[in-house]
């Protein structure tokens, strides 16, 4: 086991190696730049000539964009990131890796909430509704997981708010949180910001794991140990909650790997929709001016999570699956 994740550790820093040099190049390739859309009017109205232009992207190490400028930029940028120094965001000029740890919370929180939810809701009806093939409670589920799938987030939180914030009245449409409250009152006030994009979240995200959940478990009771387990006089109850469920599990750990990465990763879209100061509207808004290294900062962070997140998906394998074995 130790050797195995030593193996995966050292093949993770390569992988993390290689897919910062691809990314500093696409960034560097981006039709945005920072400096000219900062300085725009300014060179619009002629008060800034092309040397002066040259001398502030000079500054933020924009100067050269030739394949060799880009290399010498990122070996810079790769010798202060391995110092911790992720450097400072153009567009809100504060260290990018405070950046992150301020607005990371609020989508972490969120999607905490709405995976707990979904895991809780889909995994379950996945079961029955296999377990019911043809049934009224698979079509009704299987019609539900379509919505969840073929409807665009940004649809359904117009909807959710449509309805229950303007119609009903019952939770705020934008923001996270009041600006006269404090202390308990403004957590609590926080947390009812959070409902609707959390119900989005689940919506969006619980028909996909509910069909997943439904296929495999299809296939367990097909598989010659269920039918003999039945044959032993078993209940039905024992049969599904004992043996098919934990085989079901063995495919679905492999959602892991994307699920740790995208608890801090964001939501973009519906942060937009409901004005969210979270990391994924922070994001957004570096993409669109351009703002170098709090891109770098944050792709390499969602990188570094999805890889921690394989290494604990390949790990829980054999905690699902004993019979699993590791090949050093």
């Amino acid at each position: 086991m130790v050797k195995y994740i030593i193996k995966r550790i050292l093949y993770s820093i390569l992988i993390l190696f290689a897919v910062s040099i691809i990314l500093y190049i696409l960034v560097r390739c981006l039709p945005m730049d920072y400096v000219e859309n900062k300085f725009l009017s300014q060179m619009t109205q002629g008060t800034i000539n092309k040397e002066e232009l040259y001398r502030i992207k000079t500054l933020y190490g924009l100067e050269d964009s030739s394949f060799v400028g880009i290399l010498r930029g990122y070996w810079k940028w790769l010798i202060a990131a391995l110092s911790g120094d992720l450097g400072t965001s153009f567009l809100y000029n504060q260290p990018v890796t405070t950046v992150i740890s301020e607005h990371m919370w609020i989508s972490f929180g969120i999607a905490i909430a709405a995976y707990v939810l979904e895991f809780v809701i889909a995994i379950p009806l996945g079961i029955k509704a296999a377990t019911k093939q043809y049934g009224a409670i698979d079509y009704t589920t299987t019609v539900f997981a379509m919505i969840g799938i073929s409807f665009p987030s940004f649809f359904i939180a117009i909807l959710l708010i449509k309805v229950f914030s303007y119609d009903l009245g019952w939770f705020p449409s934008q923001g996270i949180v009041d600006p006269y409250l404090t202390g308990a009152a403004k957590f609590g006030n926080e947390l009812w910001h959070i409902v609707l994009p959390m119900i989005a979240i689940t919506i969006i995200s619980v028909g996909g794991l509910m069909r997943h959940t439904r296929t495999n478990t299809l296939e367990v009771l097909n598989q010659d140990y269920i039918r003999t387990a039945r044959a032993k006089g078993l209940s039905e109850r024992t049969v599904i909650y004992k043996h098919v469920f934990r085989n079901t599990m063995v495919p679905l750990v492999t959602m892991i790997a994307g699920i740790i990465p995208s608890l801090f990763g964001g939501m973009m879209i519906l942060e937009q929709v409901f004005a969210l100061p979270g990391i994924g509207q922070i994001a957004y808004n570096a993409l669109k001016q351009g703002d170098i290294p709090f891109i770098m900062g944050y792709n390499m962070f969602i990188a570094i999570l999805t890889v921690l997140g394989t290494l604990l998906s390949d790990i829980m394998y054999m905690v699902v699956d004993p019979r699993i074995k590791i090949s050093k």
